[in-house]
């Protein structure tokens, strides 16, 4: 893989398993992936969510990165939307996805590496690495919205409002995972 759209900058902050600082200020949330809540005030953090910041140290922490934009390069909060490149060209979005410490999670428009981070969780759900050590194959309806790339406990309100042309039906939580839906954050699927 290789990055274009902004020059290498240094990573002086990690802030999770997902979003940095750079030597400029800049915040960074990276692009098609989401990574457990880190709560450090309460000390409540999201299972696993130490685990994915302390890579994403690991990785990025102190040295340089390339950012490559998609088509939304700020999301509401103001943060850059990039997917993150080592000066090796290797992608962090993708090896956080590979090391089962973080999840595919596709927003429109911004899609160009759904692909590839879908077959980097696969094979991570297929080594059990990570959170997937844990994820039951046990059965659950669960419905997918296939413009949202969500799915949801069959009584969640979000899911229920879900078209039925845009809906897909999902055995489990697994089958959902695998072919790149992300659970909503209400229901908790």
């Amino acid at each position: 893989l290789s990055s274009t759209g902004y020059a290498r900058q240094e990573v002086v902050r990690v802030v999770d398993g997902d979003t940095v600082f750079l030597k400029d200020g800049t915040c960074v949330r990276y692009l098609g992936i989401d990574t457990p809540e880190m709560d450090d005030e309460s000390g409540h953090s999201e299972w696993m969510a130490k685990e994915a910041r302390d890579a994403n140290k690991r990785l990025v922490e102190g040295r340089p990165v390339k950012l490559e934009y998609d088509q939304e390069q700020r999301d509401g909060h103001g943060r850059h939307l990039a997917y993150v490149f080592l000066a090796n060209g290797e992608m962090v979005n993708a090896l956080l996805v590979r090391m089962g410490l973080a999840y595919v999670m596709s927003v429109r428009p911004n899609l160009k590496y759904r692909d590839l981070l879908i077959d980097r969780q696969r094979e991570a759900m297929a080594e059990g690495a990570g959170r997937w050590k844990s994820l039951s194959k046990a059965q659950g309806l669960r419905i997918g919205n296939r413009r949202s790339y969500r799915f949801h406990r069959p009584d969640c309100p979000f899911g229920k409002k879900t078209l039925k042309e845009n809906q897909i039906r999902f055995r489990s939580r697994f089958d959902a995972f695998w072919e790149g839906y992300a659970p909503c954050r209400r229901c908790r699927p």
